[in-house]
């Protein structure tokens, strides 16, 4: 009896000695303060000379913090992607930047990294104080090697640079190349001073991207959102994720991978996330229009079904998701009346099903009352599919404030 009594309390010993399996991990101190989504290919431009290069490019922070990492990624690669030296900065005027903030970039205390295909990196942390809403800038040497393929977010609505050579510790760069597309870059994470700080995810196609809204000004309406949450103290510690793709679609290959297949990659993964704005499937209801896919086939329940899965999919991971509507497109080069059914049907679904944990009117702040199938004139683009800059503010100042709990 009494060893058996030894025992046992050697083993309730060790018990007690390890970590609980069913314990929780203590939560992440990242935050994500700007992201993009990259996908293969650039296919609204052409692709530049990367390799012996220096790409230097300009991202816009949502939520300060006292450190950052960066992310790089080769998720479209067919080949490994070498990274010799890559720097940090606040950027000073387009592709110069502010000399006594630039850092270097490590990577497990190296200056190089390779990134597998399919892979993403993350940087060392780097010291370096970051206030919301402010540029900065990321510099990367790629030297000479074989890039068949590209993780890139075209169509940035923002100027970035390359020059040939490594000039990634430059304070200003000599003649660059502009280019509009984000290559290679995927995120930037800061540890925020507030414990209660997180993430809000914007996950939808080119209206989420900002198409038509005015470049290097950060006015898709997620930046509007950003600062409407910034200048709010209840949500002031809230940063937004601009995760859209121009030309996405949820079930369907579009441009880039459909919304179900990037979901993980592009929100799960990020760090920090609490909430998701979902604004998608007009891409897939336009390509109705397509002569080129006559025996293509849509409901308003294939749309309800995928966006119904986003959503039990974050739920596992505790996040919120917010269910937008579709903003108007009659007028619009692939309009149908086939299509228009389809969307008024979603528009109800989500305001009306409970799937969502709550629901933005996106539809109703964006439409003419006069004639509700359409942008309000002051609203449109010109195309009839997409917002201007007062469009894409009046989708971000009808956004309740009070959804982010």
């Amino acid at each position: 009896m009494q060893l058996r009594t030894a025992a046992v309390m050697l083993v309730s010993a060790a018990t007690l000695a390890l970590p609980s399996l069913a314990q929780k991990p203590a939560p992440s101190p990242w935050v994500g303060t700007w992201a993009t989504s990259p996908f293969g290919g650039d296919p609204w431009h052409s692709i530049p000379t990367l390799v012996d290069s220096t790409l230097r490019e300009v991202v816009h922070t949502s939520l300060a913090g006292s450190e950052l990492r960066v992310r790089l990624t080769n998720e479209f690669g067919k080949e490994p992607l070498r990274v010799d030296e890559a720097t940090v900065a606040r950027t000073a005027n387009a592709s110069g930047v502010d000399a006594a903030t630039l850092h270097d970039l490590k990577f497990g205390g190296s200056a190089s990294v390779v990134i597998p295909p399919g892979a993403e990196v993350l940087s060392d942390p780097v010291a370096l104080a970051v206030p919301a809403g402010v540029d900065l800038t990321i510099s990367i040497y790629l030297p000479l090697q074989q890039i068949s393929d590209v993780s890139v977010h075209s169509s940035a609505q923002q100027d970035n640079y390359i020059v040939t050579g490594n000039h990634v510790s430059d304070a200003e760069l000599t003649s660059p190349k502009v280019v509009p597309s984000w290559y290679f870059v995927k995120g930037v994470d800061v540890k925020p001073a507030a414990a209660n700080a997180a993430a809000v995810v914007a996950f939808g196609d080119s209206i989420t991207d900002g198409a038509y809204a005015t470049e290097n000004q950060n006015h898709r309406w997620p930046d509007y959102l950003a600062t409407r949450l910034r200048n709010n103290p209840a949500t002031a510690n809230l940063s937004v994720l601009d995760e859209g793709i121009g030309g996405n679609c949820v079930l369907i290959h579009c441009v880039g991978p459909n919304a179900l297949a990037r979901f993980d990659r592009d929100v799960l993964a990020q760090a920090g996330v609490k909430y998701i704005i979902v604004l998608e499937s007009i891409n897939d209801i336009g390509a109705l229009h397509n002569p080129n896919q006559p025996d293509y086939q849509l409901t308003a329940e294939d749309l309800e079904q995928g966006l119904a899965q986003l959503v039990a999919r974050a739920h596992e991971h505790g996040i919120q998701v917010f269910g937008a509507t579709l903003t108007p497109y009659k007028g619009a080069g692939y309009f149908t009346e086939k299509g228009e059914e389809i969307r008024e049907a979603v528009n109800k679904w989500i305001l009306t099903s409970g799937v969502f944990d709550g629901t933005v009117d996106f539809d109703k702040a964006t439409r003419d009352p006069a004639n509700p199938l359409v942008f309000a004139p002051q609203y449109d683009s010109g195309d009839h599919l997409h917002p201007k800059d007062a469009g894409y503010s009046a989708m971000a100042d009808s956004i309740d404030l009070s959804l982010f709990r």
